[in-house]
């Protein structure tokens, strides 16, 4: 995954010291019941298309540059499907981090999926009724998207 310069920029002053950050995902689904997944290239395996906010960035409107930049769909942003803290993490380099993950559903307006960056090996739309292997995190956010219900999922409150 490209680092992005306000990213570099910020570690250049903070070091490998935790640093929170807004990542976006989109659970792009179309018509005929098929789900929209990258092949990622920096581990091999299938997700949903994500990526990180840029500064004074809205989030629809960067989830909808992520998709396009990764995977040559233009989408609409249709609603927010979850807001979640997730753990922190490190990166092989040693830097620490902590995404705000902001996941919406999305339906495509135009465009053929393709490998359209350096950060996907693959890209394409999967059967809902057949998926390749994902996280649970992302089975969940699957499930959210498809649920009628409109209100976003947001871990640790209510229940």
């Amino acid at each position: 995954m490209t680092t992005p310069k306000f990213i570099l920029e910020l570690r250049e002053k903070i070091g490998h010291d935790l640093l929170w950050l807004t990542g976006i995902t989109g659970v792009v689904l179309n018509d005929r019941a098929e789900i929209l997944l990258v092949r990622r290239a920096d581990n091999g395996r299938w997700s949903l298309v994500a990526g990180i906010l840029e500064p004074g960035e809205q989030p629809a409107h960067g989830l909808a540059r992520e998709i396009h930049e990764e995977t040559a769909v233009d989408v609409a942003v249709e609603r927010l499907v979850s807001v979640t803290a997730l753990p922190p993490a490190s990166y092989p380099n040693g830097d620490q981090v902590q995404y705000l993950e902001l996941c919406f559903r999305c339906r495509p307006l135009r465009g053929e999926p393709r490998v359209n960056d350096d950060e996907s090996l693959e890209v394409r739309w999967w059967p809902l009724a057949d998926l390749p292997p994902l996280t649970s995190r992302e089975h969940e956010l699957i499930a959210n998207a498809l649920s009628p219900n409109p209100l976003p999922l947001l871990p640790g409150v209510g229940g």
